[in-house]
């Protein structure tokens, strides 16, 4: 059977899904598990490996790996069926002389709603002979937006409509005070991107998504942390979509039960700290620090990747109950 054929199948099976898990257009059912179909753990794995390679020397910020990173991250834009913006994938900016590449992909929505998800690319490269591959930081975040990203590809082929755009932003130069996400916002609010900051309604921002050697409960690899404004940041909806899904991740609204660090992580470490500072409601997905981030030992195969597709697989459902 061909991959159309199979894309056809599967979108006429979703009409015997329960009510509860489906969508209506047009007379006819479109479930949100329509998107399963392009899920695919060697596709996430191979994107966090080729990221985390040798030879993009830790993507770092301004580096020839880094301009790499964003070239192939432009590919799978290009292959995942996102529109440009003004003709181009590829946004460079200068900041302290040096040149960073955001890359930008849409899928349009019915509406002049805005949700932006995103996720930093850039690491710390080489410090002297020492190598970072920053697999969990944060190849596994763009890795997420990535498979995301095709899954909304699936949905858009078996005719599903949003009422928001959504805008998928790889954020270069995280680790140069947060260059990228300043750059986009400065796009955005000079009315560069097409839309304003008015037609935002969410920013999503996945930061360190693919580890378990940090869980909220003791013995308990399956969870995912979601920080955010409890009036803002549709945490409710979240949890009906952990319900409805089953997927079975433990879900946390704070960074392991600490005011303090929970603030830290949320309004100053991350790229969601520029959108929040100008009032624009802003979620961070991650699950947490570990010993291994921003080590030489941040390697692919420290994540746990059975876990890491529970949270992908939330997160979409997340998003499409929010569109």
């Amino acid at each position: 059977m061909t991959k159309i054929a199979k894309i056809i199948v599967f979108c006429v099976l979703s009409l015997a899904l329960p009510a509860g898990a489906v969508a209506q257009r047009s007379g006819y059912v479109i479930s949100a598990r329509n998107a399963e179909t392009a899920v695919s753990e060697k596709y996430v794995k191979d994107a966090v490996s080729y990221l985390s390679a040798e030879s993009l020397g830790g993507r770092a910020a301004g580096t020839p790996g880094g301009a790499a990173a964003a070239s192939w991250i432009d590919l799978q834009f290009r292959q995942a069926g996102l529109e440009n913006i003004g003709g181009t994938y590829l946004y460079g900016f200068r900041s302290g002389g040096s040149l960073y590449r955001n890359v930008i992909g849409v899928i349009p929505g019915t509406s002049s709603r805005v949700v932006i998800v995103m996720a930093h690319f850039d690491s710390f490269g080489r410090l002297g002979d020492t190598f970072y591959p920053g697999a969990d930081s944060n190849a596994s975040g763009v890795a997420a937006l990535l498979q995301i990203a095709l899954m909304f590809k699936r949905m858009k082929e078996c005719h599903k409509s949003y009422g928001a755009t959504l805008v998928f932003v790889a954020l270069d130069a995280k680790e140069k005070g947060l260059a990228g996400s300043s750059d986009l916002w400065t796009r955005i609010n000079n009315g560069r991107l097409g839309f304003s900051p008015a037609d935002i309604s969410l920013v999503v921002n996945l930061d360190q998504l693919g580890s378990s050697l940090s869980p909220v409960t003791k013995g308990n690899p399956d969870y995912l942390m979601m920080l955010s404004e409890e009036a803002t940041g549709y945490r409710t909806t979240l949890v009906s979509a952990e319900k409805t899904q089953r997927i079975g991740l433990e879900l946390a609204f704070d960074y392991y039960g600490s005011k303090d660090f929970t603030k830290l992580f949320y309004r100053s470490v991350s790229d969601q700290k520029v959108f929040l500072e100008h009032g624009i409601p802003s979620v961070m997905f991650t699950s947490g620090i570990t010993m291994l981030n921003n080590k030489p030992g941040d390697t692919p195969d420290t994540l746990d990747y059975p876990v890491f597709m529970k949270r992908i697989r939330l997160i979409f459902y997340y998003l499409d109950k929010i569109l």
